[in-house]
């Protein structure tokens, strides 16, 4: 067995209590330095732990030896920790943010008159978004219980509150909203004898829809599988979508909202998509960067970030 000294940094629980001194095995990893603090200080769950060298500043990982960062001697060597504040999982955050448009939509599309003060007969139109919001959300549902293996358990709590403004308010009640009003409607003169009434032209819209979201999937499924299940292992992805770009999944993702944009000219559409699209690239830009850092001359050149050939 060996002493390590932890530190703490910032808002610290119990901060009186520390510099604490625990003892770990010499094999030890970062996940035995995380049981051993709570074994001192019980209320400093793992989650909220954000466990570095003293003066570095990248977390280090639960699977880390301490023998790979500190040296094959531990004798004084200091480790730092952080609170990071009340943690929730990242799959409850997915399920709660996909799931408030599976409600709100339904609310907007079966009482019309309780939203805008008369009956709507709703046009192929409508029909086709309606059904394209469900599947895609249930989609997204499935995906976080079965496709997804996340690189961290936990985000800070009020991510759920942030994250589920985005998709309630803009691609819930803002889209649900205004694609559902009289103005969608069978009888309205912006349908009536239109492009947007044309079967061809739903149908065209429809395949183009539905090309996004499965060459979605397919690229998600690309990612699980360079993850074994238990690891937060990182791979370079390669394959369909991947040749031009690191993050497929946002092109396509893009291209399907793009589709529900033209199709109905929504105002709320529009929004959603614009808001959306900005957040994937700012994303996208990021963790396109740490694949080259991570990965050097090992990751492919010409790859851009979401856009091929542009970003």
């Amino acid at each position: 067995m060996v002493q390590l000294t932890i530190s703490a940094v910032s808002k610290t629980p119990s901060r009186n209590g520390f510099p604490l001194t625990i003892e770990v095995a010499q094999e030890a990893t970062v996940a035995d330095v995380r049981a051993a603090i709570v074994a001192k200080v019980p209320k400093f769950k793992p989650s909220r732990q954000r466990i570095t060298v003293k003066g570095e500043k990248k977390p280090l990982e639960d699977e880390t030896k301490l023998s790979d960062v500190l040296g094959a001697q531990l004798k004084d060597w200091e480790l730092q920790v952080k609170d990071l504040g009340p943690q929730v999982s990242w799959r409850t955050v997915f399920l709660v943010e996909y799931f408030g448009p599976l409600v709100i939509h339904p609310l907007f599309y079966y009482f019309p008159r309780f939203w805008y003060g008369k009956d709507v007969q709703h046009s192929a139109l409508q029909k086709y978004v309606y059904a394209f919001v469900m599947l895609h959300f249930v989609k997204r549902e499935l995906e976080t219980l079965f496709v997804h293996r996340f690189s961290h358990d936990t985000m800070p709590w009020f991510n759920i509150v942030k994250n589920s403004t985005h998709y309630h308010i803009l691609s819930g009640v803002l889209l649900a909203a205004d694609v559902y009003r009289p103005k969608f409607s069978a009888t309205s003169p912006y349908i009536v004898n239109t492009i947007r009434n044309n079967d061809r032209f739903l149908w065209i819209c429809a395949g183009l829809w539905a090309f996004a979201e499965l060459s979605n999937l397919h690229t998600h499924l690309t990612v699980r599988a360079l993850r074994p299940a238990g690891s937060r292992k990182r791979g370079i992805p390669y394959g369909y979508g991947f040749n031009f770009v690191s993050f497929p999944n946002y092109f396509f993702e893009t291209v399907a909202w793009a589709v529900i944009c033209v199709m109905t000219g929504s105002v709320g559409a529009a929004i959603f998509t614009v808001v959306a699209v900005g957040q994937m690239a700012i994303w996208a830009v990021k963790k396109h960067k740490n694949y080259k850092k991570e990965f050097g001359k090992e990751y492919p050149r010409n790859r851009k970030a979401m856009i091929p050939f542009i970003l």
